[in-house]
């Protein structure tokens, strides 16, 4: 497997590799968040990597340091502690030039369940982080915001500046960090950029747990023959962005112009494919695997919370970060697929032993 670094545009690995100074990468043992360890390490970059395990995991970063090696992972400085904490901050932000901060609790129906908990997280977290890297006077700050911002706002494709009311507590918290972004810069002159991810997957995204997402979850379920379960009719669309899209546009990001900053950034691919399509693509892509999978899907009721159509534009990303997404929902899939049917191998043999 290829480390995620190789995956990026040359010309973004280039500008990454001139770059001096520590990157902070909260949420390190997540999913995105050890995607970007992962290739800032092979950028030749020193990393410092906070999480608190709520939803990271260990063998996140010992995958990480397998294929990095010695020499790249010697950079990596890690935090155990919690951005709840304003103390926990401070410390992780000493002495740092650049803040990607991934860290957070993700999924509607949790939000939705918990409230509270997401809160904590999600608001109370990041604000703590802002004032961290304000004070610790960082270079650049960037922050995964969301697509569920956009809320009940149907038009598509989605575009920054118009969006709708928040359809959970999740969106609720999101829409909270981008104000809260936006008030530091105009309080501070702090000025950060938001990136609003849009259904974002690939490997080391977690395919366990009642709040998996869909793509990780589908192909568990399908490998181990189980039944596939559509929420609503199966027409409701998602631009999914593969990992390595994600990762290009925060590094991007933190190295944009002055006069790009201050602003949130839809990150996607700016295509729209259905839970029925998806299903299709999914099945197919698992037999050029060798994995056969025949039965069909069972649809019930729509999710609460969960908005129907999504679609980016991504222009805004293009004209001002450079952001240029690599794979489309087909390749993301060929790059994932062997890194899924490996892990749930091994966790398959873990739990026979």
């Amino acid at each position: 497997m290829a480390t995620l670094d190789a995956l990026l545009p040359r010309q973004v690995q280039a500008r990454v590799r001139e770059e001096a100074g520590t990157w902070l990468v909260t949420g390190a043992a997540g999913f995105i968040g050890s995607n970007l360890v992962e290739a800032l390490l092979g950028l030749g970059q020193r990393v410092v990597g906070l999480d608190n395990f709520a939803t990271g995991y260990q063998r996140n970063l010992d995958e990480v340091e397998r294929l990095v090696g010695a020499e790249a992972w010697s950079r990596f400085r890690f935090i155990r502690a919690d951005i709840r904490e304003l103390a926990d901050c401070q410390d992780a932000c000493a002495g740092v030039r650049h803040v990607l901060h991934q860290a957070a609790l993700g999924s509607v129906p949790r939000s939705i369940e918990n409230p509270l908990a997401t809160h904590a997280a999600n608001a109370t977290g990041f604000l703590n982080m802002l004032v961290a890297a304000r004070d610790a006077g960082v270079g650049s700050f960037t922050y995964a915001a969301s697509s569920s911002t956009y809320g009940d706002e149907p038009s598509l494709p989605k575009v920054e500046d118009v969006i709708g009311r928040p359809l959970s507590p999740y969106a609720a918290t999101k829409l909270f960090d981008e104000l809260y972004a936006e008030v530091f810069a105009r309080c501070y002159g702090f000025r950060a950029i938001g990136l609003r991810y849009f259904n974002v997957f690939g490997r080391r995204q977690d395919p366990q747990g009642a709040y998996a997402a869909v793509i990780p979850q589908w192909i568990a379920t399908m490998i181990r023959d189980g039944e596939v379960h559509i929420n609503g009719d199966g027409e409701t669309t998602r631009d999914f962005c593969h990992v390595a899209n994600a990762v290009q546009a925060n590094l991007l990001a933190a190295m944009a112009a002055e006069e790009h900053r201050d602003r949130v950034y839809n990150i996607a691919v700016s295509q729209r494919t259905s839970l029925n399509r998806l299903f299709e693509a999914l099945v197919a892509q698992l037999a050029a695997e060798g994995v056969r999978y025949g039965k069909p899907p069972a649809y019930r009721d729509f999710r609460a919370g969960d908005v129907r159509h999504s679609l980016a534009d991504i222009s805004r990303a293009a004209s001002r970060l450079g952001y240029a997404p690599t794979h489309t929902l087909p390749e993301g899939l060929r790059e994932a697929m062997p890194w899924y049917l490996q892990f749930i191998a091994q966790q398959a043999a873990c739990h026979a032993g």
